[in-house]
């Protein structure tokens, strides 16, 4: 019998708060955490737009100098999100937890290097601690030894659907009985270096005089995303697991869907449908229970529209696609939270379930801002431009990346 997983912590540090408290007040509210960066400008992006997140401080954590020394930029960022997220679940004997970190760069650390080399031609120069920052694994290598992880620890390289999957390879570990809980983090740097490849290809808002009002998911007149970041952690456990150690379970994870797409540029709604479908398969719910989309929808003419096309597909349950679940899912809330944030790429499959869980706890949808004239399909769903009270009982989350990697996850109240 599979176990049951429930979700008993929680942590974020993001552009829009650096806490739950925080950044729920900003998903209240429809505040922007969007800014424009003139560093960026002088170094030579086409845009200086950027989700404006401050660096944590770890000088007073009680850290060790060598564990500082290990954490990257997106490491301080995933400590403090899961440093809050074991506060709201203490969990002491992590003999059997593990650690999954989405995240696929760590392009200001090689700069560094690269940088140190050019002037010195020595690479004693570089300092021990260089090697440890500058690893794919960079994150979960150093969380694992700072919080005394002993399951399994990996980095998940997803490009944006990174975060979907990593809650998904928790939930299968967990109902496997292979682990009883998973800490698993998103994490996403923002420094100068970091979106330099991404400013190549011309995806990025050029509204830079209109910051706030760059991130226009599913609007007909947005422009491109907005880069952002920070780290997101949620904390999964077996529901006995969690009984044991008298923790309330704040919701329940249900299902996991995952697709590949033909074309590593190119959306694919029906790929996006099938993902979708897939996801609401392993829940093992019917459709119509959805109260909410969060979706993936980061502001980019063609992942946008494919994603609307998908969405308005399984509301409807148009002939287009077909998969076996059987019911239309009537009209739930479709919310894009990137509008708030921008684009947290690696880091964002995580936080989707984090504003997710804040929206449910807080019995709100947070208002979708710099919709003005939805385009087509988006026009048919039901997106709110203002904030609303309901009751949240599951929402569904979506998470896509280059490659043509794709994730769902469904959460519903415990």
């Amino acid at each position: 019998m599979q176990q049951r997983v429930v979700i008993t912590g929680m942590g974020i540090w993001s552009c829009i708060g650096e806490d739950v408290k925080a950044v729920e007040q900003s998903l209240r509210l429809g505040r922007s955490g969007i800014g424009a960066d003139p560093r960026r400008t002088e170094y030579g992006y086409q845009s200086p737009l950027t989700g404006i997140v401050p660096v944590p401080d770890l000088s007073h954590e009680g850290l060790r100098r060598s564990q500082r020394m290990c954490l990257s930029e997106a490491g301080r960022y995933a400590y403090m999100a899961v440093k809050q997220a074991l506060e709201q679940a203490p969990i002491t004997d992590r003999h059997r937890v593990g650690l999954i970190v989405s995240n696929d760069s760590t392009a200001c650390e090689l700069a560094e290097v690269e940088d140190i080399m050019r002037l010195h031609h020595d690479s004693r120069r570089l300092g021990a601690g260089a090697v440890f920052r500058s690893l794919n694994s960079t994150v979960s290598m150093a969380l694992a030894s700072v919080f005394g992880i002993g399951g399994i620890s990996l980095t998940v390289s997803a490009a944006c659907a990174g975060g979907g999957h990593a809650v998904g390879l928790a939930l299968s570990l967990i109902r496997s009985g292979q682990v009883d809980a998973c800490i698993v983090v998103g994490a996403q740097e923002v420094g100068l270096h970091a979106y330099t490849s991404f400013d190549a290809l011309g995806i990025f808002s050029q509204r830079a005089d209109d910051p706030e009002n760059a991130s226009r998911p599913f609007d007909a007149a947005r422009d491109g995303l907005v880069p952002s970041g920070g780290a997101a952690c949620v904390i999964l456990e077996s529901a006995e697991h969690a009984a044991m150690g008298n923790r309330k379970p704040m919701a329940t994870v249900r299902g996991y869907g995952f697709c590949t797409s033909p074309d590593i540029v190119t959306p694919s709604a029906e790929s996006i449908f099938r993902c979708m479908s897939n996801a609401i398969q392993d829940a093992d719910i019917n459709p119509e229970q959805l109260s909410m989309i969060m979706s993936h929808a980061t502001s980019t003419q063609d992942g946008d529209h494919a994603e609307a096309d998908a969405l308005l597909s399984l509301s409807l349950w148009l002939p287009k696609y077909t998969c076996g679940v059987g019911k239309p899912i009537g009209n739930p809330f479709v919310v894009s939270t990137k509008c708030l944030t921008g684009h947290e790429c690696w880091m964002s499959g995580v936080s989707q379930v984090v504003y997710a869980l804040i929206q449910m706890q807080g019995g709100f949808v947070a208002p979708h801002i710099n919709l003005e004239q939805p385009e087509p399909a988006a026009a048919r769903l039901n997106i709110p431009t203002k904030p609303t009270v309901t009751n949240i009982d599951y929402v569904l989350c979506n998470a896509f990346g280059f490659g043509g990697t794709n994730s769902s996850i469904i959460i519903s109240k415990p």
